[in-house]
């Protein structure tokens, strides 16, 4: 794993959140980047849901969910009016940065170069310091993510961070999870 200091984003507007994020604001959490772009069939089939997932199943945790739409082609099509109808219809909820287009005509866009990603879906995570810890061009099998985001938490601090297995069960009752012994 890279132990470089995760390149600040460079967006043009945010969705899903109140105000724009920050990269340093959220130091203290670990951070879940998707990259994507709504025309992408595996951004669409696999990493956005995989994102979805990931809040749910962490929810509670130090950890932020982001989504970075960085569009590298038929950018005519996939603006900021289009990509809020994309989010609404597929229900995702967390925050959805816009990546600034490239200078100069470049068709690459500034955060996309700046993580020197090589396409979309792009995975990055990134430890509660700040740090890139891993990259992953295309889909990652979900037990390894989650594995990775364990490890990243458990880095960052106690156990204990309060949050709650989904799908747990009351004791003496069963469930989707399995049994609970009364």
């Amino acid at each position: 794993m890279t132990m470089q200091m995760a390149p600040a984003w460079q967006t043009t507007a945010w969705l899903n959140t109140a105000k724009p994020l920050e990269l340093a604001d959220l130091r203290g959490k670990v951070v879940l980047l998707h990259a994507f772009q709504m025309l992408c069939p595996g951004c669409v089939a696999t990493a956005l849901p995989q994102a979805k997932r990931a809040a749910q199943v962490f929810a509670g945790a130090p950890l932020v969910v982001v989504g970075l739409h960085t569009v590298f082609e038929h950018h005519a099509v996939m603006g900021a009016e289009a990509l809020a109808a994309f989010l609404y219809e597929y229900r995702i909820a967390f925050p959805v940065g816009i990546d600034a287009p490239g200078p100069d005509g470049d068709p690459i866009p500034r955060t996309m170069r700046a993580y020197q990603m090589q396409g979309t879906p792009t995975t990055v995570l990134i430890d509660a310091e700040g740090r890139l810890r891993r990259q992953v061009f295309g889909t990652i099998d979900d037990l390894q993510l989650g594995a990775d985001i364990g490890r990243l938490l458990a880095e960052a601090g106690p156990a204990d961070r309060g949050f709650t297995a989904v799908g747990a069960t009351a004791a003496g009752s069963c469930g989707p999870a399995g049994c609970a012994i009364g």
